[in-house]
């Protein structure tokens, strides 16, 4: 180092700052997005280098939030940073100019600047400045020089040149001698503006006066402040050699390819010598200030002259080698001369391009825009020229694009709207191609997946669902699944399902079946009844998670089995008064003859309804049969002197169900010689609603049942109009016949008749003939009742209805009229229901509707 070296660092600072306050502001180019700046080297961390933010127009506030960074090559140190909370770019580490940039020339940093939200790219050019941070140095510190003592005067004598690493003029700016009588000094420039000193002899030598001579040599470089290096000069007066070898030129140029191998022959130097023997043998070799990385790369044969390659060239490190070469012959007081050989490589393709992904976004949304950025990516190829000059491209058959930003800068865009449901996750090619012969490529793969978004409703598996489900079932068993698919993914593709509101036969749908929402299975919340309800249809919703959730409806269909829990009620004949059902049959009465039909209902369906009837019990089998299908009782054969005159049956209805259910009803038939006019058991009956399955028949029964009901009472009521007026004419002409009978309006008995009458009459000793005893009542004019007493049972039966008119000359007596086995007997206590028919209490109400319309229909015949 030389005397300026010590107040070197005391001065840097104020050469940053004179710097600064003469460069104004930075060089903008908005146009292209790019800035640069320049900064002196060595500068400290943290020094200040430009107010990024401000020179961008960027909010401070949001650098951080946007991740405002500069992107680098992995490996790369990182010389300067981004302060996120005042956008200052400062140094991050020390700068050295010369080890940064090791040729010389304008050195840069190229920074490429990077914020998101939305993705924006910027690149900045820092220059670094070079300061006087080195003094100039000697390949060593003492250099011996022969002169022979014939030196003439004015002879040159080439000295070794000092080496500065800054450039510009805080490089080597000249060189100083100190006083002597015998040499002087003058500095030289070569091609390339740098110095050299070569030592003139100034005045003739003479070894016997003076063998040695010590001068010191300065140089000196032109920075401020300036520094300086030494090198001492022995100079040894030798005998004479008095020629000295010369090159043919002064300089050689030569071009050499980047690849060439190991032991290639760079060039053929050549020089001569006049002198003869030893004085005339030249010899070759590096000049001693030659860098060691061209003695690295080169060696030179000392006898021949060739210069060999030794080393492996790389153009991407230097372009150009500069080689100082020296010859000197072998006679004693050898002169060394000196040539510059510069070696060009030539620039081959052999690197292939690098891609470098310098910022991804990903995942994309599936519903992003055409022109969305995916990822930037820079591709550099470190050779030169067409082979430096890249094309990227990517691959066919995705919905992506390369579009060029900067030089060797790309951004990878959406062409097309995305559908996750159909590619998931895309993997896209980047392929790098430079323009060399033949030419490299570089293939990188991106992998790009695709953000789900909730825009697919859900979609039942089937378009509507019926649902069969048996009657009695168990509450909370399940009675179907419904299952629905979503293709998003996530919480888009999470369905619930739920039961929309409505109503069945006028109670909520959710007090009849509920739904799981995670997994579609539905339960029955009540046991359903065939006989009330017999299908119902409910909405079922899916709907996803996603935001705004999306929805579907399905239909579902419930229908109800039946199942055979209802038993056949009998509803003709019904017996009277809690007793069995009695009928009339006459004793001429021939084989087919109708006594009555047995019908029955049930409140089931199909094969659960349908009934058959068959004779269970009967006094005797051979003489009545029942239809299995209509329930008509028939006689089979005439009645014959030995057959009873009353005649016990039991009728049984069954259904045709798994396992069938069956119902009886007990008859009672007496056969009589005549047939009274007195209504049957076997009278007709109207089906309650609930027992016929189709409602416009039954509405037409009960409309003719009303009609023919208003047509009789109205017949009753004109006949006893007439007969009472036919009474009065009579009355007026004699006294009614027989005196027992008060059939006149005006002379009616009281109500308590019956009750305080002598109806417990004994017939005679020694007879069993049925007495028929007149019993007043308030019946229709011109009628008196009978009550007929069996002789062997305590019940009492109206067995029929006969004028109370005057005998006539054919006919006999009917209150003296005899009755085999009977006797006269009225039981005055209420007869109990028999229960062996009561029908399920679920049909109750409906019979008991349709008992009270029949016995009321009953009480009005009895009244006309």
């Amino acid at each position: 180092m030389g005397a300026g070296a010590g107040s070197g660092w005391g001065q840097l600072f104020l050469r940053s700052l004179l710097f600064l306050l003469l460069a104004g502001p930075p060089a903008r180019h908005p146009a292209r997005g790019q800035l640069r700046y320049a900064v002196p080297e060595e500068l400290e961390h943290g020094a200040f280098v430009a107010n990024l933010g401000e020179d961008l127009g960027l909010d401070v506030s949001t650098l951080s939030a946007r991740r405002f960074r500069i992107v680098s090559r992995a490996g790369a140190r990182q010389h300067l940073e981004v302060n996120l909370e005042n956008g200052i770019l400062f140094v991050n580490e020390r700068i050295d100019r010369e080890e940064v940039c090791e040729a010389g020339g304008t050195c840069l940093l190229h920074l490429q600047l990077l914020v998101e939200s939305p993705l924006e790219l910027y690149r900045v050019e820092v220059e670094v400045l070079d300061i006087n941070d080195h003094a100039p140095t000697f390949p060593w510190q003492e250099y011996v020089l022969e002169v022979a003592e014939s030196a003439v005067l004015g002879a040159r004598f080439p000295l070794e040149s000092a080496q500065d690493p800054d450039v510009g003029t805080n490089s080597v700016h000249t060189y100083r001698l100190s006083p002597n009588a015998f040499f002087s000094l003058e500095v030289q420039t070569r091609s390339d503006a740098s110095k050299f000193a070569e030592l003139v002899l100034e005045r003739a030598l003479d070894r016997e006066q003076q063998r040695v001579h010590r001068v010191l040599l300065t140089a000196l470089d032109g920075g401020v402040p300036e520094r300086s290096g030494t090198a001492h000069i022995l100079v040894t007066v030798l005998d004479a050699n008095d020629n000295v070898p010369t090159f043919d030129q002064p300089s050689y140029g030569v071009s050499l390819p980047e690849d060439a191998p190991a032991g290639t022959l760079v060039i053929q130097l050549n020089a001569t010598d006049l002198d003869e023997g030893p004085n005339g043998e030249i010899e070759y070799s590096f000049s001693g200030h030659a860098p060691p990385r061209v003695r690295e790369l080169f060696h030179i044969e000392p006898r021949s002259g060739q210069v060999l390659l030794k080393g492996r060239l790389d153009y991407e490190r230097a372009s150009l080698h500069e080689l100082y070469v020296q010859a000197k012959d072998r006679g004693p007081s050898a002169v060394a001369v000196h040539c510059r050989v510069l070696v060009h490589l030539l620039d081959v393709n052999d690197n292939a391009p690098e891609v470098t992904l310098t910022s991804v976004s990903t995942p994309v949304l599936e519903d992003a825009p055409p022109g969305t950025v995916i990822a930037v990516i820079s591709v550099l190829d470190r050779d030169s020229g067409d082979n430096g000059r890249v094309s990227c491209e990517v691959g066919p058959n995705v919905p992506f694009e390369l579009r060029s930003s900067f030089r060797n800068y790309y951004t990878l865009v959406t062409t097309q709207a995305l559908d996750r449901e159909v590619v998931p996750e895309y993997n896209v090619s980047i392929t790098a191609r430079d323009m060399g012969s033949p030419a490299l490529l570089t293939r990188s793969t991106l992998t790009v997946p695709v953000s789900d978004v909730n825009d697919n409703a859900p979609r039942f598996l089937q378009p509507s669902y019926s649902v069969y489900v048996m009657e009695n079932n168990a509450p909370g068993a399940s009675i179907c699944s419904v299952s629905a698919l979503d293709p998003d993914c996530q919480q888009n593709a999470y369905l619930s399902y739920s039961i929309a509101d409505g109503h069945i036969h006028g109670m909520p749908v959710g007090t009849y079946v509920s739904i799981n929402s995670d997994s579609g299975h539905m339960y029955a919340l009540r046991s359903l009844d065939y006989e009330q309800i017999r299908s119902f249809q409910i909405q079922v919703q899916a709907q996803d998670a996603g935001f705004p959730p999306l929805s579907a409806n399905v239909t579902v269909h419930i229908f109800v089995l039946d199942q055979n829990d209802n038993a056949p009620v009998i509803v003709s004949p019904m017996p009277r008064n809690g007793s069995v059902a009695t009928e009339l049959v006459p004793r001429s009465a021939r084989p087919g003859y109708l006594v009555g039909t047995v019908s029955a209902v049930d409140a089931d369906a199909g094969l659960n309804s349908r009934l058959s009837y068959q004779l269970l019990q009967a006094t005797d089998f051979t003489l009545f049969s029942v239809a299995p299908d209509t329930g008509e009782l028939r006689t089979l054969r005439s009645f014959l002197e030995q057959d009873a005159s009353r005649q016990q049956l039991v009728v049984q209805v069954r259904d045709g169900g798994q396992p069938a259910l069956s119902a009886t009803v007990s008859l009672l038939l007496s056969v009589v010689e005549t047939m009274p006019q007195t209504l049957s058991d076997f009278s007709e009956f109207s089906l309650p609603p609930e027992a016929s399955s189709s409602s416009p028949l039954t509405l037409y029964l009960l409309v003719s049942l009303g009609s023919i009901s208003f047509t009789f009472l109205l017949a009753i009521l004109i006949l006893t109009a007439i007969r009472c007026r036919g009474e009065r004419r009579s009355r007026q002409g004699g006294s009614c016949s027989p005196p027992r009978c008060h059939c006149c309006p005006g002379s009616r008995p009281s109500s308590d008749g019956l009750k305080t009458s002598n109806l417990t009459a004994q017939p005679p000793a020694g007879t069993t003939a049925a007495t028929c005893l007149d019993v007043p009542a308030g019946g229709p004019p011109g009628y008196c009742y009978k009550v007929c007493l069996g002789p062997e049972s305590a019940q009492s039966d109206f067995m029929f209805l006969k004028p109370c008119s005057p005998p006539r000359n054919n006919q006999k007596d009917p209150g003296k009229r005899s009755w085999p086995d009977q006797h006269l007997q009225v039981s005055k206590e209420a007869k109990q229901p028999n229960t062996d028919w009561l029908p399920p209490s679920t049909q109750r109400p409906a019979l008991k509707r349709y008992q009270i319309q029949h016995w009321g229909n009953r009480g009005s015949r009895w009244k006309g």
